[in-house]
């Protein structure tokens, strides 16, 4: 059955997608090691550096002359956020893997929370904002694409643009990700559900952009997106081209809020 899984993890991979993110990376790289220290001994912590063009590379340099379990996977030119998140599950190593983003938007020690939940049975702890702390039209924007995204998908998730999820890595020895863009988000939520795999979900703080800017909210952007959600539908959804789960039929996916 595609949901059947160990009882508790033994080893955690923790990644950070990073584009021009060198005002928040180191406080988030030591973060994350200290809350990974705890959860278990056998973790590693990677960072994308997907061709960011500041202070980035060099941070994540010293980084890891003083920090032995710190990754670096470097992209020489920006490959967009799905290219990052690729990467980054491409890299990781460990039987579950966590990721938020670079832009310190989440608390990665919140980690704990979806590890607890890391149970028999459980495939994926997807988090979701339980107040989203962005400018109005930010908000606006947000909630106008997740309803149109979940029902157009048919998603049974309460937030698919949450960037705070666990998952066990065997997932993608079934499930294929193929999307460079922001929407590799929903076509990996999609095809999980879809695959039958079990994703519980667990409320996480979403706090104010204290670095930088976001990548996505502006007009030439949502244009895009708009684009490549329509087609990833076309093929996701009306054609039902979806990634086979090897060994057996899709099962039903359960959802559980807590």
């Amino acid at each position: 059955m595609a949901g059947s899984s160990p009882a508790v993890p033994s080893s955690l991979s923790v990644f950070f997608p990073a584009y021009n993110d060198s005002g928040t990376i180191a406080s988030l790289v030591i973060r994350a090691l200290q809350t990974a220290a705890v959860l278990t001994p056998n973790h590693e912590v990677i960072v994308v550096n997907d061709g960011s063009t500041d202070g980035t590379a060099q941070i994540l340099n010293a980084l890891a002359e003083v920090y032995p379990s710190l990754r670096i996977v470097t992209h020489s030119v920006n490959r967009g956020y799905g290219g990052a998140l690729r990467s980054g599950f491409a890299a990781a190593s460990k039987d579950v893997v966590f990721y938020t983003d670079g832009d310190a938007q989440y608390d990665p020690s919140e980690m704990e929370l979806l590890w607890q939940q890391m149970g028999p049975g459980v495939d994926l702890v997807n988090g979701y904002k339980i107040s989203r702390s962005d400018p109005w039209h930010r908000i606006f924007i947000g909630r106008v694409y997740h309803h149109i995204v979940k029902t157009l998908f048919r998603l049974r998730v309460r937030d698919v643009d949450c960037d705070f999820r666990m998952m066990r890595r065997a997932i993608f020895d079934r499930v294929r990700l193929e999307k460079n863009s922001g929407v590799i988000c929903l076509e990996m939520m999609k095809k999980i559900q879809d695959a039958g795999f079990t994703i519980v979900e667990v409320p996480v703080h979403h706090y104010h952009r204290a670095y930088g800017r976001s990548q996505f909210f502006n007009f030439p952007r949502i244009y895009r997106t708009g684009i490549d959600v329509i087609k990833l539908w076309f093929v996701l959804v009306v054609r039902r081209d979806r990634t086979p789960v090897k060994g057996t039929d899709a099962v039903q996916q359960r959802t559980r809020a807590l």
